[in-house]
């Protein structure tokens, strides 16, 4: 993807019955709150998640910005396990700017991959969202993020609102 524009899309519910779950049964899967979340235990998360898809943002944040944001009460942080190790996490932001829900970050360890987790967790994060009674939950993914990100946000209820294109990336923060 080096050189190409990226196109980002805008997605969105409007409504809860928009919603179509897709939980597996899996008793090794559990999804928890890191109700204090680290900034190291952050960082694992987001880096090894967000590491194959130029996920940067964060990566410059100080421990002090990290405790910051954290700490609100507007984010929550959902960690999935399987077997007892995380396997990715959603990050969800309630907005104080409109009655929303905001799908910040979400997506897995690779190594998890293929084991229908990540509609699992998605599903987990979007039906937390909806508890709160936001007048829409929303995210966006980009041409940059996982090859099924799109689909499994289709395939739970979201629909395109927008869709943009961008320059291509030059990320100026390494990713080990």
């Amino acid at each position: 993807m080096e050189n190409q524009p990226i196109i980002t899309t805008y997605l969105q519910m409007l409504k809860a019955e928009e919603f179509i779950p897709a939980f597996i049964k899996d008793s090794q899967l559990s999804i928890v709150q890191a109700c204090e979340p680290l900034p190291a235990f952050y960082r694992f998360l987001y880096g090894t998640v967000g590491r194959d898809y130029q996920w940067i943002d964060r990566l410059s944040w100080t421990d002090h910005q990290l405790n910051e944001y954290l700490a609100s009460p507007n984010i929550a942080i959902w960690v999935a396990y399987y077997r007892g190790t995380p396997a990715g996490y959603i990050e969800l932001a309630s907005e104080a700017s409109e009655p929303g829900t905001e799908i910040v970050y979400f997506g897995l360890i690779p190594q998890f991959h293929g084991y229908g987790i990540g509609k699992h967790l998605l599903s987990f994060g979007v039906q937390r969202a909806w508890e709160a009674q936001p007048e829409r939950v929303w995210l966006h993914t980009c041409t940059l993020d996982g090859k099924y990100a799109l689909n499994n946000y289709l395939k739970r209820g979201f629909n395109i609102y927008k869709e943009v294109l961008e320059p291509p990336t030059n990320p100026k923060v390494s990713i080990n």
